[in-house]
């Protein structure tokens, strides 16, 4: 997935953070390969340092992490966003293996572009990422 060369669009950049270093490391991994430049961040605390350092396009965070959780981390995303110049919305996906409709609820209160089940299939991740660049910034991007 690279910039298309027509409109100049960026290569995403996506925040992946998940407490769980396998999983993680599977994930940029496979989001690596797919074209996306990607920043790991081992909790929801790392993970607002990495968003406050600026420069990210999607949050990837896990509900369940020690001292921040992912929808703490959704909050403050979109709390920087509505103050900031880059954009009024950011998209975030939230990845839990232990959903519930109380966890659901609230992602939409945040608004969670989508919420996910683990375990997750890398392509299924893949077309949500491409949608919400697609439907926040407009982004077409190639297949991979």
């Amino acid at each position: 997935m690279q910039a298309n060369p027509s409109n100049m669009v960026p290569i995403p950049r996506i925040l992946v953070s998940d407490d769980d270093d396998a999983f993680r490391g599977v994930l940029c991994e496979g989001l690596s390969r797919r074209g996306f430049i990607v920043t790991e961040a081992r909790d929801g605390g790392e993970a607002i340092d990495v968003w406050n350092q600026g420069d990210q396009h999607l949050c990837l965070v896990d509900f369940h992490m020690p001292r921040v959780n992912g929808l703490e981390v959704v909050w403050h995303v979109q709390s920087h966003c509505s103050k900031s110049a880059r954009s009024s919305f950011s998209p975030c996906v939230l990845m839990s293996g232990d959903l519930d409709d109380a966890i659901r609820r609230e992602a939409e209160r945040a608004r969670v572009y989508r919420v996910l089940s683990k375990p997750l299939r890398i392509k299924e991740l893949g077309e949500v990422i491409a949608g919400a660049l697609s439907d926040v910034y407009g982004w077409t991007l190639s297949p991979s």
